[in-house]
């Protein structure tokens, strides 16, 4: 690897400040009060929207606040994309067929529940199509890649690349399922081995943003893989 590959932080210190804040929101804060003001416009004003259109409008707000917090990094790691265009294009590429492997490997394993999402995307894509296929297609890969491999890979990865991988493959593949664990019936730990099934995406996600340097094309592998979801469940 040449110098010029060679890693670096992307994020200014002040964008891992302000990152670090919006990341906490996003985990424990943000769900629970969208869930608050979706009842609260529905039981006292009667404003209603179908599931995928409220979230739609969520997910935008989430996007706007992501491009003005990194702004700096996402057009610095453009740049990166367009100089670096070779190992990108690989990375992507080479992502995604890794991906598809690891995840066919993944669902071969007996499980002791099922994965809502197999139920609940053909639902979400019935009641809105346009507003589903935005969510999970668009805004859902640019924040979460922002998130988890830019700022979370990224400041682990200035320290150990090992750590890096574990902890962002790892903790991005139970964020996909902890909120199947918690039901209004009651917490179902099983749930939990559903990770299994994310961990394949998530470090092939890792590996396209430390390889090819660029958020970018780990955004595009993400819009993909969750492209390819949503067509085997609805298809």
């Amino acid at each position: 690897m040449s110098s010029r590959r060679q890693w670096r932080p992307q994020l200014s210190p002040s964008e891992f400040r302000r990152g670090w804040v919006f990341f906490t929101l996003y985990l424990v804060v943000f769900p629970v009060l969208m869930g608050q003001i979706q009842r609260m416009l529905s039981q006292r004003f009667e404003f209603f929207l179908q599931a995928p259109e409220f979230s739609l409008i969520y997910y935008f707000l989430l996007l706007c606040a992501t491009v003005l917090l990194f702004w700096g990094f996402l057009r610095h790691s453009f740049d990166i994309l367009l100089d670096w265009l070779p190992e990108n294009l690989f990375a992507f590429a080479a992502g995604l067929v890794g991906a598809g492997a690891l995840h066919f490997l993944a669902m071969r394993l007996p499980y002791p529940v099922e994965n809502p999402n197999v139920l609940l995307y053909p639902e979400q894509f019935a009641a809105a199509p346009q507003a589903t296929v935005l969510i999970l297609v668009v805004l859902m890969p640019l924040i979460e890649e922002v998130l988890f491999r830019g700022l979370l890979f990224g400041g682990l990865r200035r320290y150990s690349r090992p750590m890096a991988f574990a902890v962002s493959t790892l903790g991005y593949a139970l964020f996909c399922v902890v909120s199947f664990v918690f039901q209004p019936e009651g917490a179902d730990l099983r749930y939990l081995l559903l990770a299994v099934q994310y961990l394949p995406m998530s470090l092939a996600l890792a590996w396209c943003y430390d390889h090819g340097g660029s958020i970018w094309s780990a955004v595009a592998l993400h819009m993909a893989v969750n492209g390819a979801s949503l067509f085997l469940a609805v298809g």
